[in-house]
């Protein structure tokens, strides 16, 4: 079978890890750091979908690679869709995962309505073509953090239908279910299906 790589337009290794689970064995993902690329890749689109464009063009002119790159958002109702595309960068430049988690719960706080859902758009590049990819997951934002596994908002929510977060699930079970994964099943079935 042939192996075809792709680059994956971030520096994350647990992205990396659960999107190369994701995809057919024959593709090869690569990480920003697996290909040496440090430079900073500004995030300055105003939606998830043109993010995950700019991530991909930028990669995609530096290293004339398939690349693909997604970006991710938490929407709460109550918040009117906050955090939303400044997820990351919810309590601070620093994408301190911890701090975005309390300042939720502290915005939230008094809050009956909890009601929220993950967002993720995915934009491949593949031989010069753009594709968009798109899932989504829906549940609610939990009273205090419970969990240790994951990343970002995971402790703090959980999935319609579930009485556990994200952070309490092994990566298995998360995969069967989170936006993220939804979105990489598209991509993995247009993948598949190429002639």
């Amino acid at each position: 079978m042939l192996q075809t790589k792709l680059i994956f337009a971030s520096h994350n290794v647990h992205k990396t890890a659960e999107i190369a689970k994701l995809l057919p064995g024959n593709w090869i993902v690569n990480s920003l750091s697996d290909i040496d690329y440090h430079s900073e890749i500004v995030e300055d689109g105003l939606t998830l979908q043109a993010n995950a464009l700019i991530k991909a063009q930028t990669i995609f002119e530096a290293t004339q690679f398939n690349c693909f790159a997604d970006d991710t958002g938490l929407m709460v109702e109550a918040l009117n869709g906050n955090p939303g595309v400044f997820s990351a960068r919810f309590a601070g430049p620093e994408k301190d995962s911890s701090k975005n988690n309390h300042k939720l719960l502290m915005d939230l706080a008094g809050i009956d309505n909890r009601t929220a859902y993950f967002s993720t758009f995915i934009c491949l590049i593949l031989n010069g073509e753009i594709q968009y990819f798109e899932g989504r997951m829906d549940g609610h934002i939990t009273q205090s953090a419970s969990g240790s596994n994951g990343f970002g908002y995971d402790p703090i929510f959980m999935p319609v239908g579930s009485n556990r977060t994200l952070a309490e699930m092994s990566m298995e079970e998360k995969n069967t279910i989170s936006h993220r994964a939804k979105a990489f099943e598209k991509m993995k079935l247009f993948l598949e299906n190429l002639k």
